[in-house]
């Protein structure tokens, strides 16, 4: 009894320590926190707020429709075999594919909350659910800071695609526990049965199209408000630590472990704001001197834009804290997502490099002599094994007797 309450005093100490010496940061620098303020508001002003909105007040809408109990019934046949989930992820999945962070986490959330999945479902919905948009990879990242849209291809693909190979991993977490029951009768055409279970979804909401739609709209501001919060504090925090010099021994070391790995030390300033903020990280990578590579430019943000950065870890565990998900389950999927990302990117460079138009620079800052080296050959052969595990699994999604999960000895309703 006593090493756990000497743990929770040490704990409580660090964090008001930690509070306190920003505090301290705050008042010894007042000009520099507004203006690192200032641009955490305008970056959620004049891109997060109007582009995450609408699809905040659709998504509320649309389960409040049904539509959620609708793909459930749908597409149960799909999602449970691939990712362990029930068929409502899908409609998770597709609207955090497109809206991007922190949708998933939202809408995984809201879904635990009606009881629609299990704890080790949410879990498992969240860790490859929680993706970056593409209008940030085309429009942010490729235009804005590369100023090449053919980079926003070579983005997203691997930014997706090591979100689905996270999901399929995800499927062995907790392997132990049972599935949740969709609700609903079994019989019939699997159409008719989605229908009724959207009809009847929508008729236990009981709420007006009025009451709806203004209860729709409050929950999406009252979110949007929470997450604008998020970014001014994180913009302020890693704005003020990297003035007073704290970073510059974490700089080092990272430096130092890139030069051990044969990479340039320039990189290290873009990994570690990333770790903070992808945003920034994504921008000062691309700002990173011309002696290195593309391709490592590339790879350093695609690990970023997965592993998501801390202001968008805390925003997810802000809005599952309501829940009883776990978050260190989500935090080791974002790591293994930024690792995959970084690997497809180089794998599946050369693939884009005749649409690249890159001016005045030559093939070796494009990373010719990466794609000739043995790590290359070693990179290409293991996404060709991933490509094809992958087709096989896809191919053979819906013959359920195949696959782990029909070997529960639970009976299923």
């Amino acid at each position: 009894m006593i090493r756990p309450f000497l743990r929770s005093q040490f704990k409580t100490l660090a964090l008001a320590s930690f509070a306190f010496f920003i505090a301290i940061l705050l008042v010894l620098y007042p000009e520099q926190a507004v203006k690192s303020s200032l641009r955490g508001l305008t970056i959620w002003w004049d891109v997060v707020f109007p582009a995450l909105l609408p699809f905040f007040i659709t998504a509320e809408m649309m389960m409040g429709f049904g539509v959620v109990h609708f793909l459930g019934v749908l597409l149960e046949p799909l999602m449970r075999p691939i990712f362990r989930v029930p068929g409502a992820g899908a409609f998770v999945m597709a609207v955090g594919l497109i809206s991007g962070n922190p949708m998933g986490a939202k809408l995984t959330a809201r879904l635990r909350e009606q009881d629609l999945i299990s704890r080790e479902e949410g879990e498992r919905l969240v860790a490859f659910t929680s993706t970056a948009g593409p209008l940030f990879l085309f429009g942010a990242v490729a235009v804005g800071f590369f100023e090449n849209e053919s980079l926003g291809m070579i983005l997203a693909t691997a930014h997706y695609a090591s979100a689905f190979l996270v999901g399929f991993l995800m499927r062995f977490h907790e392997p132990k526990a049972p599935p949740s029951n969709p609700k609903g009768k079994k019989t019939g055409l699997i159409f008719i049965r989605a229908l009724r279970a959207m009809h009847r979804a929508r008729i236990q909401d009981g709420r007006t199209l009025g009451q709806l739609i203004g209860q729709s709209v409050t929950s999406a501001v009252q979110t949007l408000l929470l997450i604008g919060g998020f970014i001014m504090m994180f913009s302020v925090l890693t704005h003020l630590i990297n003035y007073v010099g704290i970073t510059r021994p974490l700089v080092h070391g990272i430096s130092w472990l890139l030069h051990l790995c044969s990479l340039s030390g320039d990189l290290a300033n873009p990994i570690l704001a990333g770790l903070f903020e992808i945003t920034l990280g994504s921008q000062l990578a691309s700002a990173v001197g011309p002696t290195v590579p593309l391709i490592y430019k590339l790879a350093m943000v695609g690990f970023v834009v997965g592993w998501n950065g801390l202001s968008i870890h805390a925003q997810v565990a802000s809005m599952i804290s309501r829940t009883d998900i776990r978050y260190f389950p989500y935090f080791l999927a974002k790591i293994l997502h930024g690792v995959l990302a970084a690997v497809i990117t180089v794998a599946i460079f050369p693939l884009f490099r005749p649409r690249l138009d890159v001016v005045a620079v030559n093939s070796s800052l494009l990373g010719e002599s990466v794609i000739h080296s043995p790590l290359w050959q070693t990179l290409k052969g293991i996404s060709i094994i991933i490509a094809l595990f992958w087709v096989f699994f896809l191919l053979f999604a819906e013959i359920k007797d195949r696959l782990p999960y029909n070997k529960n000895p639970l009976k299923r309703q």
